[in-house]
């Protein structure tokens, strides 16, 4: 895609980049570098230090904290954050509760919990899927009861990222079961992890990593003045809250920036003699991924324009979510592929043999077997793509 910056905005590509250079904490990008796996306190000290410049409300609106930055200046940033290596803004606060709480919150809830946010002095996790209700949200099976001016809540979240982490946990809760349709009685809640009754047990994947957990509500109690805006209203601000975490999902900048490190694998692999036999097969598999992230990445314009104008992402944030997530194990499937010639030559007997960390090539760039094997739930989490098809059918092609 081309891009003609503006004077101004390609004085702002270079503050962002000397930013990434020179402010940011240079331990994190060389960890980063070296591993996919990131500690809660690198993703903290990353946020902080956006925070810091005054970088870390980049969608919010000004009156919030936020940037006030242009379509563009987004566009720079991200990828510039792209290149630099920086570890993953993690979106539960930042990309997703914080822009429920400023629209539907209370002033009063907006003066507690978006300051901490911003500044990444809390971490939040997200309390949706259920044993039973997974891609059909509205089954979901926890209780909250409200008992006087608190709400008593029973059930189960699961799959729930980093809530190992979490000083805080937003959940969807059955309020009401007298409904005629199974999304109303729900309701959007606020909980504090540390509250008696609540019992967080770690689901250990594939990779063997600790990144996803199971959450027990037991009689948990918490102040009737954290539900956010109206009881039984949940599924609304539910579903608000998914447009922003699957434009989030799409993550064009980084794969542009993978895809980038693969091009340049390979023409090292090409001079050492190591390409697959097929080379020309395969650039053709790189360009053609390169062709439709390229397409992709005038759809996420146009949805940063939307957003930038105080709007939640539309239908267009499911069109990001799908052809995102294809394109991110499009390029998992390009770097195994490359291994299968023999260019990562023990890639497969290491990770069969288990391993206690990331497998690092020679180069430092960590993109290999437990990227490809934990990001096939991508086209899962958020809302699978095969949902977010029906989304697309209803809103865009009214079918």
């Amino acid at each position: 895609m081309n891009v003609n910056f503006s004077p101004e905005e390609l004085v702002f590509q270079d503050e962002v980049r000397a930013f990434f250079a020179e402010e940011y904490p240079q331990d994190i990008l060389e960890g980063r570098r070296k591993s996919m796996l990131a500690s809660r306190d690198i993703y903290i000290r990353g946020q902080q230090a956006l925070h810091t410049k005054g970088w870390a409300g980049i969608n919010w609106p000004v009156e919030y904290g936020g940037t006030g930055w242009s379509v563009t200046q987004k566009y720079i940033f991200f990828n510039e954050f792209a290149a630099a290596d920086c570890p993953t803004i993690i979106p539960f606060g930042l990309g997703m509760v914080g822009p429920v709480i400023y629209t539907y919150g209370t002033e009063e809830q907006k003066e507690k919990f978006l300051p901490d946010i911003l500044s990444s002095s809390v971490w939040w996790c997200q309390g949706y899927s259920e044993p039973g209700a997974g891609s059909d949200l509205a089954s979901l099976k926890t209780r909250a009861d409200l008992d006087g001016d608190e709400y008593v809540i029973n059930g189960t979240k699961t799959w729930t990222t980093l809530a190992q982490h979490a000083d805080w946990i937003f959940i969807l809760a059955r309020t009401n079961s007298d409904v005629a349709r199974k999304q109303e009685g729900i309701s959007f809640l606020l909980v504090k992890m540390d509250a008696p009754g609540i019992t967080v047990t770690p689901i250990y994947t594939l990779d063997g990593d600790h990144e996803i957990n199971q959450v027990f509500f037991d009689n948990v109690r918490i102040p009737a003045d954290q539900l956010i805006g109206e009881e039984g209203k949940g599924w609304t601000y539910g579903k608000f809250l998914l447009t922003h975490e699957r434009a989030n999902i799409a993550g064009v900048a980084l794969s542009k920036q993978r895809l980038r490190k693969l091009k340049k694998k390979l023409a090292s692999y090409e001079q050492q003699g190591q390409a697959p036999a097929d080379v020309e097969s395969f650039r053709r598999k790189m360009a053609e991924v390169e062709i439709q992230l390229s397409a992709l990445e005038y759809t996420e314009l146009r949805t940063l324009a939307s957003v930038s104008t105080g709007k939640a992402p539309g239908p267009e944030s499911s069109i990001l979510k799908i052809k995102g997530t294809e394109m991110q194990q499009a390029i998992d499937n390009l770097f195994f592929e490359l291994s299968a010639y023999g260019a990562l030559p023990n890639l497969r007997a290491q990770y069969e043999a288990g391993y206690d960390g990331d497998i690092v090539d020679d180069d430092g760039s960590s993109l290999t077997a437990l990227r490809y094997f934990n990001f096939r739930k991508a086209s899962i989490y958020g809302g699978s793509n095969e949902i977010q098809k029906n989304i697309i059918a209803k809103a865009v092609l009214r079918i």
